[in-house]
């Protein structure tokens, strides 16, 4: 079914009793012509793009639980495309544009709402830094305004400007950014990837890789044997434990992330706005809570559950740059499981096993980059080349010395 006002409205008179099932319930075939591990967003774009845009007639999901119960759930749904560096920039642009009509290729609201962002800056050096952001992000295509005080204070009211210890000196923005409605993006790519004939198959719980001669020949699952031509991995933090099952490693450390919700207020922010004095940042979700987070907890976890003195800190940096704050009631939180790599820039690549490809590294810039990330993995997969956006998100790059660091918020490459 074609979503529309008219469906929606022939579906009210009978009481919505007549609405088809959004996708199937199936159980595996015994072999597919690509399959893929991971059934959150990246893992779902794959699929989609590689039925839709590649005409791979077999492909399969393998989701260990339900779609859309990792990190595509689990972040504050921030949607932006302002990076510096080359490796980046276009490749988080392309995922923009995608982002701009994503609701219309799916016949699916994600609920994409371009409020803009804004990185607040508090001194002079960090406005040198910022313009050169702004500037880089307007040679590759984006939008960059630079906000002095006076346009802060307009589109961000609630700010502190003349805070004691970081008072605040102006914000680069970008306007086209935003947010989206983080689950509903898994399920609209899982609606669509379905339609286009992708099997999605949930409780399955890879096990194990058979490898033959190194060539990968399928999944060892909870279900059974499942074969596979070419095996995609897009399981974010735990993509150390496929790639042990492969029998080589990965740059990556997998870290706890915390986001907060808060109780529902009266429109407070219309914008997304980030603190340049410290790692927090902050939204306002169409229910009224204020959707906030900061750094990561700091110690390597697959759990999904964070610890008290990072809740401190978030709510530390908060009040300090929203002094109202002190006075709002959080009423959950929780974790996912970041999969850093070792320069904050993520991993589109093929690995030392042939027909075995992995999507990882994402550090803090998964969900933004899900439709840019699940159409460069397809392009891969389906050609054995890398789109032209994600040519320097290559394995090797940490091989070479090529890496990008982009914000220095990767693992800590002097630890190992």
């Amino acid at each position: 079914m074609n979503y529309s006002i008219f469906s929606l409205v022939r579906q009210a008179l009978k009481g919505h009793k007549d609405w088809p099932k959004v996708w199937r319930r199936i159980l595996p075939e015994p072999k597919y012509d690509v399959v893929i591990i991971g059934g959150g967003g990246h893992g779902l774009a794959t699929a989609y793009y590689l039925a839709t845009k590649h005409n791979v007639g077999r492909v399969a999901v393998l989701e260990k639980s339900w779609l859309g119960g990792g990190n595509i759930g689990r972040n504050t749904t921030i949607v932006r495309s302002n990076y510096l560096l080359a490796g980046n920039e276009p490749f988080y642009e392309f995922s923009l544009k995608l982002w701009e009509g994503l609701t219309q290729e799916l016949n699916y609201n994600v609920m994409f709402s371009q409020r803009g962002i804004i990185n607040l800056f508090h001194s002079d050096a960090q406005r040198d830094a910022f313009v050169r952001r702004g500037n880089s992000m307007l040679l590759h295509g984006a939008d960059a305004v630079l906000l002095d005080r006076d346009g802060v204070k307009r589109h961000a009211p609630m700010v502190d400007l003349d805070n004691a210890r970081f008072p605040v000196m102006g914000g680069l923005m970008q306007p086209r950014g935003g947010t989206a409605r983080h689950d509903a993006v898994a399920w609209g790519y899982a609606r669509g990837a379905d339609m286009a004939g992708v099997d999605i198959i949930q409780n399955c719980e890879v096990t194990g890789l058979r490898i033959t001669n190194g060539t990968i020949q399928g999944v060892e699952t909870n279900l059974g044997f499942i074969g596979a031509e070419k095996l995609g991995v897009a399981v974010a933090g735990n993509s150390s434990d496929i790639s042990r099952m492969a029998q080589f490693d990965l740059p990556i450390e997998s870290h706890v992330l915390q986001a907060f919700v808060s109780e529902g207020l009266k429109p407070f922010i219309d914008t997304v706005v980030t603190f340049g004095a410290g790692h927090f940042y902050i939204s306002q979700s169409d229910k009224g809570g204020l959707v906030l987070g900061g750094d990561l907890d700091g110690y390597n976890s697959y759990a999904r559950r964070g610890n008290l003195p990072t809740v401190e800190h978030v709510m530390e940096c908060g009040v300090a740059m929203i002094p109202r704050l002190k006075r709002l009631r959080v009423l959950r939180s929780w974790g996912g499981i970041m999969d850093m790599s070792m320069d904050g820039s993520p991993i589109i690549d093929m690995t030392p096993v042939n027909g075995l490809y992995f999507n990882t590294g994402w550090c803090y810039g998964g969900f933004k980059a899900t439709p840019a990330s699940g159409w460069c993995f397809a392009h891969l997969i389906a050609n054995d080349a890398s789109h032209e956006v994600a040519t320097g998100l290559r394995l090797d790059r940490f091989r070479t010395g090529r890496m990008i660091d982009e914000s220095g918020h990767g693992a800590q490459p002097n630890l190992h």
